[in-house]
């Protein structure tokens, strides 16, 4: 669906945003870009968009070059930016509909007022945008990127400055969309977001994109495990029996911990709880902490910049 070969682009002839990105993003996956402030985030969606012409490199939609064939691609694209780009006495209604108009599309008022419903806006149909909430504004700009029935849709931050039901809600819908063959391209700083729903995630940082990869394999390959042995009794110090195993003492020398990776075989795990046993200590229970994708998404991060 979206093709991204050797992506360059440099602004003033000395900052360079991006820097040779190359990318395959298939029809009706959901993808999550993420990276820190200035990573290029904004920069490559432009670019896809064909809103910012690169130096280097060529972008294709659905096998269409996105500069030389921009109205085409352009059509097949709903962008739903950050900031609110909104008529703010103009109805929500008559926003979507000159949205819709836009692109050439006939008047479709029975899609309208699906969309509408869908971001629980119907109710909302006449009211101005002036009066509306943050969170509501941005669900009026997702019913604008939708109205011209888009088979790509890109959410900049799609949940900044929402309510926790409506994220949920935000969430369900682009679940829905995947499902009736929407390819979903989100950047967001709620690393949470992407975990949840993402099939395949990409980390830019300073222009580059250092890493794609399947959400499950990203969290199996980097993420880490913390078990936690909890003790009947307080230990003053590690046995000497467990001082091969890599193990500490949490704060309240309670509880024994370990660290697993998630790649590792479980054996590994196992293997250690019995030595755990066989020194004669009592335990309590046995618990773990799993990496979230913020903590894989942090360590990549930190990783790159000290290197």
């Amino acid at each position: 669906m979206i093709s991204i070969q050797n992506l360059t682009k440099i602004y003033d002839h000395s900052l360079t945003a991006l820097s040779e990105i190359s990318l395959e993003i298939q029809s009706g996956e959901i993808f999550a870009l993420l990276g820190p402030n200035g990573a290029g985030k904004t920069t490559l969606i432009s670019s896809i968009c064909g809103l910012t012409k690169q130096n280097n490199g060529s972008v294709k939609v659905a096998g269409f070059d996105t500069i030389k064939d921009y109205k085409k691609t352009r059509s097949l694209i709903g962008l739903v930016p950050q900031e609110f780009p909104l008529e703010n006495f103009e109805s929500v209604i008559e926003t979507v509909k000159f949205s819709r108009g836009l692109f050439g599309k006939s008047p479709e008022p029975f899609y309208i007022e699906k969309i509408l419903n869908s971001l629980n806006l119907w109710e909302k149909r006449d009211t101005p945008i002036i009066a509306l909430s943050g969170g509501m504004k941005r669900r009026v700009l997702i019913a604008k990127a939708l109205s011209h029935k888009p088979k790509i849709l890109f959410l900049d931050e799609p949940t900044s400055g929402v309510d926790v039901q409506l994220r949920k809600g935000m969430w369900d819908l682009i679940s829905t969309l995947k499902k009736d063959g929407v390819t979903v391209i989100l950047t967001t700083h709620y690393i949470k977001e992407a975990e949840v729903i993402a099939d395949r995630v990409g980390i830019l940082s300073k222009g580059k994109l250092i890493l794609v990869e399947e959400k499950k394999d990203l969290i199996q390959k980097f993420g880490k495990k913390i078990v936690s042995v909890e003790l009947k009794e307080k230990l003053k110090s590690i046995p000497k029996a467990l001082s091969n195993q890599n193990v500490s003492l949490s704060k309240d020398n309670q509880s024994v911990l370990f660290e697993v990776n998630n790649s590792d075989d479980q054996m590994s795990m196992a293997n250690t709880l019995k030595v755990i046993v066989n020194t004669g200590l009592s335990i309590e229970d046995v618990n773990t902490i799993e990496s979230s994708l913020e903590d894989i998404f942090l360590k990549i991060i930190a990783d790159e910049e000290s290197s």
